[in-house]
């Protein structure tokens, strides 16, 4: 009968985050420990903090090997801002033009007022 007791197949020998195991059956009939990966988190805004959407979530090595349509979205601020606040910062350059504008606008009427 084989042996019931597991020990770990890596040098790290305590259960810390990065040393996880689960336990498979070998085609030999032996249960064994198999190192999992930790999970990757999904990129976050970085206005608002709120997950990307469309860019998966993977360890930092894992996105040097994925291809580049994978890592972003195809729009302004793609694969580091959200959709929301995209439209923000667009909505407050035009206002914060818009507003050049009218300054202009405003002193130009207030040289003729004086003449």
């Amino acid at each position: 009968m084989p042996s019931t007791r597991l020990t770990y197949r890596r040098r790290q020998p305590y259960n810390t985050v990065s040393n996880k195991v689960r336990i498979i059956r070998t085609p030999g009939g032996e249960h064994r420990y198999l190192n999992v990966k930790k999970k990757g988190s999904a990129p976050k805004c970085g206005d608002c903090g709120m997950k990307l959407s469309g860019i998966p979530a993977l360890r930092p090595r894992e996105y040097a090997q994925i291809s580049r349509p994978k890592k972003t979205v195809s729009r302004s601020y793609g694969g580091s801002r959200c959709a929301n606040c995209t439209k923000d910062r667009i909505v407050r350059a035009f206002l914060i033009e818009e507003q050049k504008i009218v300054k202009k606008v405003m002193r130009e009427a207030e040289k003729k007022a004086k003449r």
